[in-house]
């Protein structure tokens, strides 16, 4: 069983530019006195590993909620990018050899080394418009990747869009450093926050009995 979840530490995990500091603390503990540890925490729904809802870039879509549960778990192919240096678009996706029957995909990238560093960078990986359209044409149902977000930087909307708008669940932020290509079953479950535009996730991977 592998947890792919980039852990929630203050001032270890790299936060997406604008989001809210990440802060984890005491209100209670037996240091000052108190019967009891009561931790508090701080941060936006997009820190570390997370599903974003279809309401981050559909105006007046529901939220995290509404991603179906039936998408989140279940046969995944793990793909490995880790040779691509630069955007996945339609000929790199093409290039990847992903099974044709694959409904949830995860790509493993040059990215997953940015969980060693605390600063956010700009130059992370990720999915053009034109491959976030060939993975809907494909009926895939889950993509997720190792960098904090499924776009590039620069262009964050047109993938969201292309993804969200078909129903397909997106999973950002993942560790696949110790993951090899192939199948695995994933149960990755966000936080329950009815309305928000994402949630914080706990994501494991465990090699697939239907592993072929």
């Amino acid at each position: 069983m592998l947890d792919v979840t980039v852990a929630l530490r203050p001032r270890k995990v790299p936060l997406y530019p604008g989001d809210t500091p990440l802060e984890l603390g005491h209100v209670q503990s037996f240091s000052a006195g108190d019967g009891r540890n009561v931790s508090r925490l701080q941060c936006s729904v997009h820190a570390g590993t997370h599903v974003d809802g279809p309401a981050h870039y559909l105006d007046g879509a529901p939220g995290v909620e509404a991603v179906p549960l039936n998408a989140l778990i279940g046969r995944t192919w793990v793909a490995d990018a880790t040779g691509v240096e630069q955007h996945v678009d339609v000929a790199v996706l093409d290039g990847l050899d992903i099974p044709p029957d694959a409904e949830r995909v995860l790509f493993r990238t040059r990215n997953s080394r940015l969980w060693d560093e605390p600063r956010f960078t700009p130059d992370f990986l990720a999915l053009r418009e034109d491959a976030a359209q060939r993975l809907v044409e494909r009926g895939v149902r889950l993509v997720g990747i190792d960098g904090l977000s499924i776009a590039p930087y620069s262009d964050q909307t047109p993938t969201h869009v292309t993804l969200l708008s078909a129903g397909v669940a997106v999973v950002e932020t993942l560790d696949l450093r110790r993951v090899e290509q192939g199948w695995f079953d994933l149960v990755c479950l966000p936080l329950l926050l009815p309305g928000a535009d994402g949630a914080p996730a706990r994501a494991v991977l465990t090699p697939s009995a239907q592993a072929r």
